[in-house]
């Protein structure tokens, strides 16, 4: 893949409460990333568009909710999400980024 083909393989930062602490105790960064995308993709765009060396990728398909609005019924898109662990010495600033 090319380096433009894999910086959008990245969609956004997931923040949520259970990402900031893994931020803060794993060294691990979670980001919403495209359903087609497989670990080693990730790696490379994560290590790509953050200049940081990446130890290991973990995905995880998330399910859409199913949800009501008023008598009609939707369902929320599925979605792919990265657990991204970083080597020692390596961080990423994502109010910068």
């Amino acid at each position: 893949m090319n380096n433009l083909a894999l910086l959008q393989l990245i969609q956004a930062p997931h923040i949520s409460e259970k990402a900031t602490m893994k931020t803060e105790s794993d060294r691990q960064y979670v980001f919403r990333v495209v359903r087609k995308a497989d670990k080693m993709d990730i790696k490379k765009a994560i290590e790509l568009a953050f200049s940081v060396k990446v130890e290991k990728v973990n995905l995880l398909n998330v399910k859409g909710k199913e949800k009501r609005f008023g008598r009609f019924k939707g369902k929320r898109p599925d979605w792919k999400k990265a657990y991204v662990k970083l080597k020692p010495g390596f961080s990423i600033e994502l109010a910068t980024a």
